[in-house]
């Protein structure tokens, strides 16, 4: 199991980790994935599936861990029939209710105390902000996780609930109704000609809700947690500003933070920025320092990518590179955090503006930067006097 970068895989991770000669072996002899192999518009390619949400950790887990105890118990299996098994299961754990069932009867295990959620919640509502929440989960296990997160009144926060709405194709799919369910989640038949505030709805469809609210365009921000069951289709079929929860983005910031993670970050843009600059030189003596500049700049990079994980290394980035996940978010998110109470940091009429990343032929590099001295870099003079 390799993560994905761009378009190619990258080497060196996994439960076990594959050498890297047979990884390459296996993708026809280089690390590059054909991009119709990678993903149709929501992630899922021919022979290439992408893990994209919180789901994915158990799934991945247990692939692996399957995998893992076929091959040490000598067992032969075809890799196709097993990954299909093992999804086989995993959604009918989760479609036919199981896993909904499981956690209701330990929500302190499994569900946190929502405080700060509610204070997200209740400012927005206080400055006349309309909220509204669709789930694919079920009405009694939505009812009960608020409950237990936000309190018994959550549904008082809310202009509109709707449930097991079927993302994503309550984003694309025109042809189901939404359906009144009572307060003790029994549908109802009576037909819907608008959406009430304090009603609970099932299934619709976003074509409707749009018709019913007028909520179009740049006015609505969306929260999710999936890119592509969530944002993709709001962002670029309905123009809606999307937002999405990135959990790992917590510790991902945490360790970038750290002072290990600069020292490393900087000393291998010096080497980079070295190394572009001396390769002119093929004398002897030369080679040799190139070499071992090269040799030294590979293992900072092992060592800063293992901060993150040493199996995966960062979810945003495959060493310099961005990670395909971190192209698609930046692609249907316009912005990013780790939990929506994030924007308890926030003024409510705060505006966020996109930062300009230089491209590689604006302004100088800022390899350039480090070795003429024009910028100042932390520890870098530290680290001269250390070499």
């Amino acid at each position: 199991s390799e993560r994905i970068g761009f378009s190619e895989c990258q080497l060196g991770g996994g439960l076990k980790p594959v050498p890297d000669e047979e990884v390459i072996e296996l993708y026809g002899g280089t690390q590059h994935i054909p991009l119709y192999q990678m993903s149709d518009f929501y992630g899922k390619g021919p022979s290439l599936k992408q893990f994209m949400d919180i789901f994915s950790l158990p799934e991945m887990t247990l692939l692996s861990s399957v995998i893992d105890y076929f091959i040490t118990h000598g067992i032969e299996f075809d890799q196709v029939h097993l990954y299909k098994d093992i999804s086989d299961a995993i959604r009918d754990v989760h479609v036919k209710g199981v896993m909904y069932k499981w956690i209701e009867k330990d929500m302190e295990k499994y569900i946190l105390h929502g405080d700060e959620i509610y204070a997200v919640l209740n400012r927005l509502v206080n400055h006349k902000k309309k909220l509204f929440l669709i789930t694919n989960s079920p009405f009694s296990f939505v009812d009960k996780g608020m409950k237990h997160m936000v309190g018994k009144n959550w549904r008082d926060l809310f202009d509109m609930v709707i449930v097991q709405a079927d993302k994503p194709n309550f984003f694309t799919d025109r042809r189901k109704p939404f359906r009144k369910l009572d307060d003790k989640g029994s549908l109802q038949w009576d037909k819907i000609n608008q959406l009430e505030k304090g009603k609970i709805y099932k299934e619709g469809n976003l074509f409707d809700f749009l018709r019913l609210t007028g909520w179009r365009g740049s006015k609505v921000l969306y929260f999710g947690d999936h890119l592509y069951s969530d944002l993709a289709d709001l962002m670029l079929r309905h123009g809606w500003r999307t937002g999405a929860i990135v959990p790992e983005l917590e510790t991902e910031i945490r360790i970038i933070n750290t002072e290990q993670y600069m020292h490393s970050l900087t000393w291998q843009q010096a080497l980079t920025g070295l190394l572009e600059r001396m390769q002119m030189y093929q004398d002897a003596e030369s080679k040799q320092v190139l070499l071992e500049w090269m040799k030294e700049r590979q293992e900072i990079r092992s060592l800063t990518k293992n901060l993150f994980n040493p199996q995966f290394g960062s979810i945003f980035r495959t060493f310099h590179n961005p990670t395909y996940f971190s192209r698609r978010l930046v692609r249907f998110s316009d912005i990013y955090m780790a939990s929506i109470s994030c924007l308890l940091n926030y003024d409510v009429n705060f505006t966020f503006y996109p930062r300009r990343t230089p491209l590689q032929h604006e302004a100088p590099l800022w390899m350039d930067q480090l070795c003429t001295g024009c910028m100042k870099t932390p520890f870098l003079e530290e680290m001269v006097h250390i070499r």
